[in-house]
């Protein structure tokens, strides 16, 4: 491979890394300036201007705070469960396309660390992962309330995965690739999936608060019923590691519905940005754009924690397996006609 393709896809990985823990980062102190807005309170605000420098101080405390290991034969499997949470987290950012492309240096760097025909199955294959980092956590604790709500958690994300896997089926069906590049490149000025797929669209979105144990499917850290849930026997950073995985899924998830459904980097009038002030601008406005959309989804997620009631578990899973399934597979058959029908 040439050594200027190396350098330029090491310093995509290395920035699409930073900015991922950066947004995680983050989003801790922007979920707790939005809870304080929504509950008419303050908010953090002593560590720096405005609570600026919060998730800073919160880190160093992680750091700072005793290691404790439980009474259990498992201790290389203690430490592997949140090891498991963070990288799953942080790999499925690898096939996202944050963009078009920059020409610089006399070459067109394309936004995206790698561009892989079968983008959307990776992710799939990630996130399914993912579920082993909670339920080996749970299960190495050597707590039975632990590994009761590993339990849950397990039962619960590989419940959704099957109504997020059949959701996508539609989307697949319409556009006829896995690439998600191709998918966005698909979505130029408003011509965004959502307006094809809009219960495809609702389907994937719950199955995303599901997968990222948010309310109101946070049943595996439900403090009344489980204290602690999974992570309850974890402390300094293997404790920071699991909750920093939520924060990190849920900005994963929400650019990935932005790719998906609302037109990625694209927005209206892109050519004629592109044409008359150069492809390096109309491209920076579309990363803009990106974030815009993806930063609207966080709003949301937090949003709908400090306002919706969470489900009983019962619930939780009749609505997964008796109305999300028989939905999505009804969602692939009208698709299917509709393309039938369109030849």
């Amino acid at each position: 491979m040439d050594q200027a393709i190396i350098i330029e896809k090491s310093v995509i990985i290395i920035a699409v890394f930073a900015l991922t823990m950066l947004m995680a980062m983050y989003s801790t102190l922007a979920e707790r300036k939005i809870a304080a807005w929504l509950q008419d309170r303050i908010g953090p605000n002593r560590a720096g201007k405005g609570g600026i420098l919060q998730p800073l101080a919160d880190g160093l405390k992680l750091f700072a705070k005793e290691e404790f290991f439980p009474n259990t034969p498992n201790k290389f499997l203690f430490i592997v469960g949140p090891g498991i949470s963070m990288a799953t987290a942080l790999m499925t950012s690898a096939v996202i396309p944050w963009g078009d492309r920059l020409h610089l240096f006399g070459r067109d760097i394309i936004l995206q660390a790698t561009d892989i025909d079968v983008a959307i199955l990776y992710v799939f294959g990630v996130l399914s992962v993912g579920v082993y980092g909670i339920m080996i956590g749970g299960w190495a604790s050597n707590n039975k309330f632990s590994l009761m709500s590993a339990m849950r958690a397990s039962s619960q994300m590989i419940s959704y995965e099957v109504a997020m896997g059949l959701s996508i089926i539609a989307l697949i069906m319409m556009t006829g690739t896995l690439s998600l590049r191709e998918i966005a490149a698909g979505q130029s000025g408003m011509n965004w999936n959502v307006f094809y797929q809009p219960v495809g669209f609702l389907i994937f979105l719950v199955c995303s608060f599901a997968e990222t144990n948010r309310t109101p499917f946070d049943l595996a850290e439900c403090e009344a019923e489980l204290i602690g849930g999974y992570h309850t026997e974890y402390s300094s950073m293997k404790m920071g590691f699991y909750l920093f995985a939520e924060y990190a899924s849920m900005f994963i998830s929400s650019t990935i519905l932005a790719v998906l459904y609302f037109g990625a980097y694209n927005y209206p009038g892109m050519d004629w940005v592109e044409n008359n002030w150069g492809i390096n601008i109309a491209n920076i406005l579309g990363i803009i754009a990106l974030f815009i959309k993806l930063c609207g989804f966080i709003f949301f997620y937090m949003w709908v924690r400090w306002t919706v009631p969470r489900f009983r578990y019962d619930q939780l899973m009749r609505l997964g397996w008796k109305m999300l399934i028989p939905l999505s597979i009804a969602n692939i058959i009208i698709t299917g006609l509709v393309i039938l029908l369109a030849d």
